[in-house]
């Protein structure tokens, strides 16, 4: 008895220590990617924005942000061609436009385009805050070097529940290992035909605490190439500059 019971102990101790091994060698990929986004939100200042009000101008465009107890409201206010004035209001149950003050009927199609056009510019700008969103999938994909500096490469793709509609695009993110600070980011997007960016971050300043970047924006010759290849030609200089991300008049005001 006491020789089956020796055998029944070491084989639970051999098993759990087997059980304990296994998790310690399949968890550092997802602790480590959750570790560094955690720490970029932190240094980006960026924790207080689930509960908070932004605005800012962008390419001529006045946006407004808020967000209290999940129930957001973002609205893009432009100048038609007609001098009218138009506003685009997205929140959890979806987007109205209106023109003049007055609602206006718009097609599924456009209500769709000019919905993600108003997400995009409030995702980016946030950035990396959404990172911690439930539908986000992260992968640590260990240290890259740019520019002579090293940098946490992280992958992020999307649960298809929760995901949106952009759920199958993927994002490559790159944190400096000194600070967290993100400078560089890329990304692979399937909506208006598809392609493929990488974005630069420049102008860091700080306003009420939080991290505001402005960005160049890139794009490869090939834009069905390997997204993880595209850090290197970056450096090898090999991309083409699109356009400059230039975030003007920010105001924020966060736990109200």
């Amino acid at each position: 008895m006491r020789t089956q019971l020796g055998l029944f102990l070491a084989a639970s101790i051999l098993m759990a220590c087997s059980n304990q091994q296994k998790t310690q060698q399949e968890e550092p990929v997802k602790s480590q990617a959750q570790q560094v986004i955690d720490e970029a939100i932190s240094f980006h200042g960026m924790e207080g924005l689930s509960n908070a009000d932004f605005s800012l101008k962008f390419r001529d465009m006045d946006y407004t942000y808020s967000l209290h107890n999940g129930m957001y409201e973002y609205t893009r206010t432009q100048t038609d061609s007609l001098g009218r004035e138009v506003i685009d209001r997205l929140t959890n149950e979806g987007l109205i436009r209106y023109i003049e003050g007055d609602t206006v009927s718009v097609e599924d199609e456009k209500r769709a385009a000019y919905a993600r056009s108003v997400n995009s510019v409030i995702y980016f700008f946030r950035l990396p805050f959404g990172l911690n969103d439930p539908a986000v999938v992260k992968k640590y994909q260990g240290t890259t070097t740019i520019k002579g500096k090293d940098y946490h490469e992280v992958r992020i793709t999307f649960q298809q529940s929760g995901g949106g509609e952009d759920f199958d695009d993927v994002f490559l993110y790159w944190f400096d290992t000194d600070d967290y600070s993100m400078d560089y980011m890329a990304y692979l997007y399937h909506t208006d035909g598809g392609g493929m960016r990488f974005r630069e971050a420049i102008n860091p300043r700080r306003n009420e605490g939080i991290l505001i970047q402005d960005y160049i924006n890139f794009k490869p010759v090939d834009e069905k190439m390997d997204i993880n290849n595209i850090s290197e030609l970056y450096e090898a200089g090999e991309l083409e500059e699109l356009s400059r991300i230039i975030n003007e008049n920010v105001s924020i005001s966060t736990g109200h």
